[in-house]
């Protein structure tokens, strides 16, 4: 089970206590308390594994280590450990206390969201000419506590969207080397896939019916994870009684969540185009043609009109490289 959206508690380590202490060698005169350590602090990670903020299913609370504390003969304290926090690129992490949002948006990526305690000084910092044997320290600082709530929203280059069972799954297996679950019934696809085309990061988002935006069936669970696509391959299936009718609710369903997805390039896809008869092919593709003259009619059996989804895609790499100014390398046609 893919989990993308967890509440979190963490602490970083508070610094250490300064010491008071006074020099212990012959003919050494003076304060020697060295000061404290500064308290770990905690960073978020990116890492591609998207199944990473499982590892917060349960562990809800987690601390950096503490600084430890001064000791005589001008040592200071050691310095507490960080604790890094690896979380899925796509991470949002929404500080619930400062109401603060941070974003992990590459991989290696770090974000300090919790900064530990500055170690307090010992005596020997308060030494003076008019102080020779200052007793003065400092505890040391507490380090920052906060409630984290980590979103996951997925970044793709293209989204599959469509109703349950319109052949997303299908046709993301068929382009990449994603191994999704595939049956013939609603809901097969109970968490997002991704596969890699080239370049390309493709995202198979389920769960869209009519109301999702409103928490009918999976809800708005995975409607998040469509404001971080860039292109948007809709798919209807052949076999679908009304398909103007499903592309409607779709994109009601967009608007409600978040009117700016309606304004994300789409490719409509007429999927599973063997399963009808070609007259009534003809005349599902001629009306969905009238909402996207570039409706194309496609199925996974049909090595042609694959063949034109790799077309599309292939444009969206070579528009992809222009934008960055960099060849896109060859292999594609």
């Amino acid at each position: 089970m893919l989990i993308d959206d967890v509440n979190i508690s963490v602490a970083a380590g508070n610094g250490g206590r300064g010491a008071v202490a006074f020099n212990k060698n012959k003919m050494s005169l003076g304060p020697a308390g060295g000061r404290g350590g500064d308290g770990g602090s905690i960073y978020c990670e990116g890492v591609s594994d998207l199944s990473a903020l499982r590892q917060f299913r349960f562990k809800k609370n987690l601390a950096a280590t503490n600084g430890e504390n001064g000791r005589g003969q001008f040592v200071d304290g050691h310095t507490g450990n960080d604790l890094v926090l690896k979380v899925p690129v796509g991470t949002v992490i929404h500080n619930l206390d400062s109401g603060t949002d941070q974003e992990i948006t590459s991989i290696n990526e770090r974000l300090l969201v919790a900064k530990g305690g500055h170690g307090g000084k010992g005596n020997f910092h308060f030494r003076a000419p008019h102080r020779t044997t200052p007793r003065r320290f400092q505890e040391g600082l507490p380090g920052e506590k906060f409630n984290l709530r980590l979103e996951l929203k997925l970044i793709a280059d293209v989204g599959l969207i469509g109703f349950p069972n319109a052949g997303k799954s299908s046709l993301l297996n068929e382009l990449t080397s994603a191994k999704s679950k595939v049956a013939n019934y609603p809901f097969t696809t109970l968490e997002p896939n991704l596969g890699a085309y080239y370049e390309l990061i493709i995202a198979d988002i389920p769960g869209l019916i009519e109301d999702a935006s409103r928490g009918k069936g999976l809800g708005i669970k995975f409607l998040r994870h469509i404001e971080r696509t860039t292109i948007l391959f809709h798919l209807i299936s052949a076999d679908s009684p009304n398909p103007v009718k499903e592309h409607a609710v779709i994109h009601k369903e967009l608007g409600a969540y978040n009117p700016a997805l309606l304004r994300k390039r789409e490719h409509l896809f007429l999927s599973k185009s063997d399963l009808a008869a070609p007259g009534e092919l003809k005349k599902k593709l001629a009306a969905l043609k009238k909402l996207n003259p570039s409706t194309t009619a496609i199925s996974i059996h049909d090595s042609d009109s694959l063949e034109q989804v790799k077309k599309i895609l292939n444009g969206i790499i070579k528009e992809k490289y222009a934008k960055k100014k960099i060849p896109a390398t060859s292999g594609r046609d």
